[in-house]
């Protein structure tokens, strides 16, 4: 897979390509990886890549015609090109997985107080990572290249993605790791227990705990198996008598 991110400040992600997963991805030729500077294909001599809005507001605007002329570039007949603007759809778990389906991923940062809405004809996608104001779309970007960049094959071990947050549409379980004791703080019993079956019970009910605890509302879109159902119960009456 290729990905290449049109912006505006490209220094921004050498310490993202070149850290982490994405940097052995990168080693591993799992992914590749450009950054290609929107102000190298300004038409006057200084560079100039931004102006005042038609019909007057505070701010400056990336104009349509560098970005555009830069899209082109770069774009071919296997590229899905998706512009990071706050008017775009929320990025999701499920979209990562849709993403990295595409031979060539081209993520566009927007920057300034907006950017021509004539370039929203030239893209595929409008995406948002959230309902807040960045920026540019650099840190949005960073955002999406990475949790797609971690689904691809070799990435990471896919028995670890498959047990990360948003997969099953539920939050993870709670983790622990080597002392078993601190500062007083157990380990729960069950995951010292090697009882394989016990500790996937006590994952899938703390991860149904987890979620109803801080995000009910995934519980209201996903369709939960009998299993989940009855531990969901049972929480809930623990929960209650808790309060009591």
């Amino acid at each position: 897979m290729k990905i290449s991110i049109m912006t505006l400040f490209p220094s921004m992600f050498e310490g993202f390509i070149n850290t982490s997963i994405i940097s052995r991805a990168k080693a591993n030729n799992i992914v590749e990886i450009e950054c290609i500077d929107i102000r190298e294909f300004a038409l006057d001599r200084f560079k100039h890549v931004d102006d005042t809005p038609y019909g007057g507001g505070a701010g400056m605007i990336l104009k349509c015609q560098p970005v555009i002329d830069c899209l082109n570039s770069i774009r071919t007949e296997n590229s899905h090109v998706i512009l990071m603007a706050p008017v775009g759809k929320i990025f999701k778990q499920k979209m990562a997985h849709e993403f990295k389906k595409y031979d060539h991923l081209i993520i566009i940062c927007g920057h300034y107080e907006g950017i021509d809405a004539r370039v929203y004809d030239y893209v595929d996608e409008l995406v948002s990572i959230g309902d807040y104001v960045l920026t540019g779309g650099e840190l949005a970007a960073m955002v999406v290249a990475d949790a797609t960049i971690r689904l691809l094959k070799g990435s990471i071990d896919e028995n670890s993605a498959l047990d990360e947050s948003f997969e099953n549409g539920l939050l993870e379980y709670p983790q622990y790791t080597k002392p078993s004791v601190y500062d007083g703080k157990k380990v729960p019993e069950v995951l010292l227990s090697g009882h394989h079956k016990n500790i996937e019970q006590y994952r899938l009910k703390m991860s149904l705990k987890t979620t109803l605890l801080n995000r009910p509302d995934l519980l209201e879109k996903i369709t939960l198996d009998d299993r989940s159902q009855k531990l969901l119960v049972e929480i809930e009456e623990e929960l209650k008598n808790d309060c009591k």
